[in-house]
């Protein structure tokens, strides 16, 4: 997600005004906003992803876990899964892929890294699977019709197959 803040240092606050308008300015950029229930993250967020989607919502309960499944206007489908107040596993489809980082959090960096770790594939036209100890990423598709899954492996509720994340 870029943010854009934008910050007025004019000459009515005074030299005193103007600093401390800067520096909050300057430490709300580094403040990372992590609003969004991403993988790992809390369920209690989810409205905050609807309004930052501008999405529909639709949320369920299928036995051990929740599905939160959001809509937007332009077709693309976010279901996050949650048990016990946790996201557990997020899946997506439509036609372009999803901002990854903001889906995935802090386990972004492990699929980075595990992602340039396959070297010679080519990435934007085959299927990527990658699976770790702690994280599971399937995606694939073509241009206009993408879809994949994210889950934490020991977080799936019991009695829950991986096959349920989609």
């Amino acid at each position: 997600m870029k943010r854009t803040v934008s910050i007025c240092c004019g000459a009515t606050f005074g030299a005193t005004g103007r600093f401390a308008v800067c520096l909050c300015g300057l430490v709300f950029c580094g403040l990372p906003l992590n609003l969004f229930a991403v993988l790992g993250g809390s369920e209690a967020s989810v409205q905050t992803d609807q309004a930052h989607m501008q999405a529909s919502l639709k949320s369920s309960n299928t036995g051990p876990y929740r599905v939160h499944e959001m809509q937007t206007a332009s077709g693309i489908v976010v279901r996050e899964y949650a048990a016990g107040g946790t996201v557990f596993g997020v899946a997506w489809e439509g036609p372009w892929r999803p901002d990854m980082q903001q889906l995935l959090g802090s386990y972004f960096e492990a699929y980075q890294q595990a992602l340039e770790a396959q070297s010679g594939v080519r990435h934007g036209r085959t299927p990527v699977h990658i699976a770790l100890p702690g994280l599971v990423v399937n995606m694939g598709g073509h241009m206009r019709s993408f879809r994949g899954n994210a889950y934490i492996p020991d977080m799936l509720p019991q009695g829950v197959a991986e096959k349920e994340i989609r």
